[in-house]
């Protein structure tokens, strides 16, 4: 897999949510949950299964930072 993005983390879907058009899908990538909301197209297509390796591709203009 080729693409411009530079943050992808490796890890293995734990969850998929899925609503009438959106699922969200849940990627544990070693410690951390990354959650992606996608079509329920795409899973289909991707053939998402709980317990299958994925990719979370962050790609985002802006990243904000908070503090408590």
């Amino acid at each position: 897999m080729k693409i411009s993005a530079r943050n992808i983390l490796k890890g293995t879907i734990v969850e998929i949510v899925k609503g009438a058009t959106t699922s969200h899908v849940r990627i544990d990538t070693g410690g951390a949950i990354v959650t992606a909301s996608i079509t329920n197209e795409a899973v289909a297509d991707l053939k998402l299964e709980k317990g299958k390796q994925a990719y979370a591709v962050i790609k985002a203009s802006d990243v904000m930072v908070g503090i408590d």
